[in-house]
């Protein structure tokens, strides 16, 4: 059996979303974990601030997140994700979410991206 991962520290960046969604490749996510619960601030690309907040049992993450984009409309939704090891050691995250607050749903790819440390070098 793999070893629970941890995503305290890391720093995440969207790959792939689908057309309802505003995370796109600017996207930046800064995670915080203490024991199963999670906790990132957001921010790039179309989406000035975010927050998402959740549980994660080491592979699977059940999250709510609510954001404002750079046209100043603000969202919130759900979304369960998936995460796993790459290779290299960088974690990759396939995530199922919906809007609550609009319509919309779909699945987006997060990956790791070492070279980023800190939410506040985020080029928006």
């Amino acid at each position: 059996m793999a070893e629970d991962i941890s995503l305290d520290g890391r720093t995440l960046v969207g790959v792939a979303n689908d057309e309802d969604g505003e995370v796109g490749t600017k996207t930046r996510f800064r995670f915080e974990q203490t024991g199963d619960r999670i906790h990132a601030a957001y921010a790039g690309g179309d989406i000035a601030e975010g927050h998402l907040l959740g549980t994660f049992d080491g592979r699977k993450w059940e999250i709510r997140y609510t954001q404002i984009n750079v046209d100043g409309d603000t969202a919130s939704g759900r979304s369960v994700g998936t995460v796993e090891e790459l290779a290299d050691g960088r974690v990759r995250v396939e995530d199922e979410w919906e809007w609550e607050s609009k319509a919309g749903a779909g699945e987006s790819v997060l990956e790791e991206d070492e070279e980023i440390d800190e939410i506040d070098e985020i080029d928006k």
